[in-house]
């Protein structure tokens, strides 16, 4: 189940579960019965283990831009079985109409909502925390992302909040700084999402920013592997959301810990091509799929219905 619905998930003092990345490099874990899950698409196929929804893992965390309240429902009725978690990014849940319709919307889809931890930041720079707490109670918001990566909110602070907001909400963290010339250390993000933990967050978010160029990623996009390879061995990595924005970095992430990567900052056009990437269905991810054979998303009792004539 998702952190934060109806069930919390519980702790784990190693990435294990679906993943292995000792190696570094995907391996499925679950027997053959745990591979049993409804069907996706027409059922034919066989596919990649997708943990179904509400899951606690391979969670796909979408940055909402400014989408209109059309725009998120005609991407629920497209991929809302992919999402799990809306981002309304930075400050865009602030100068928005229709934030509280997107939260009942998105409510009834089972996905969960959280305004940025740039609009945090803001608040406790200007001393309006309470008054942020307030607004979102009054939009029916139940997660909320606490940051330091935009005004270097000092860490013992960070913990002070978290320990706050989780009596009320279910709190994501983030890690990292947005500053592109700020010094990655592999034990500082451990540490300091350990700490995090402690003081009540549900789940992790390690930064990347829209751009996938800063925290996670060398100024190129390309992944720092031993910052990646150190959360996942040295933090549960099901409560991880690694920022992922472009297909690449998406792909590497699959490819490295499996389709049970939860992946954050999607772009709402891309989560339907992120879908494709975890179960095999993309040239990227080829080598991701189960040898032909019985078909493991199917449900055999229930076979798919043959296609209706076009015309009668």
């Amino acid at each position: 189940m998702v952190p934060g619905g109806q069930e919390r998930a519980t702790s784990s003092t190693s990435p294990a579960g679906h993943v292995a990345v000792a190696a570094g490099a995907y391996s499925e874990q679950p027997t053959r019965e745990a591979q049993r899950v409804g069907q996706i698409g027409p059922g034919f196929l066989s596919l990649p283990y997708r943990t179904p929804k509400p899951r606690s893992d391979g969670l796909t965390h979408v940055l909402d831009k400014g989408l209109s309240l059309f725009a998120l429902e005609s991407l629920i009725q497209t991929a809302g079985e992919a999402i799990d978690i809306v981002k309304l990014g930075w400050g865009t849940s602030y100068v928005s109409d229709g934030v509280k319709a997107k939260v009942g919307l998105c409510r009834a889809a089972g996905i969960h909502l959280s305004p940025g931890g740039t609009l945090l930041e803001i608040c406790e720079y200007q001393g309006r925390i309470t008054d942020y707490v307030r607004w979102l109670e009054r939009l029916g918001v139940g997660h909320v992302e606490v940051s330091n990566g935009a005004f270097g909110m000092d860490i013992e602070r960070k913990r002070a909040l978290i320990r706050m907001l989780a009596q009320d909400f279910t709190v994501l963290s983030e890690c990292g700084s947005k500053n592109p010339n700020a010094e990655v250390v592999a034990a500082d993000w451990v540490a300091e999402m350990a700490g995090d933990l402690e003081a009540g967050a549900t789940l992790l978010i390690a930064e990347a920013r829209e751009s996938g160029t800063v925290g996670l990623y060398n100024p190129d996009g390309r992944p720092r592997a031993e910052l990646v390879d150190a959360l996942a061995h040295e933090l549960p990595v099901e409560k991880i959301i690694f920022e992922a924005p472009r297909k690449d970095q998406q792909a590497w992430f699959i490819r490295r810990l499996g389709p049970s990567a939860s992946l954050g900052n999607i772009p709402s056009d891309e989560v339907v091509a992120l879908e494709t990437l975890r179960l095999g269905l993309r040239s990227d991810t080829l080598d991701l799929l189960p040898e032909s054979g019985e078909h493991l998303c199917a449900d055999d009792e229930n076979p798919v219905p043959p296609m209706p004539p076009l015309y009668h």
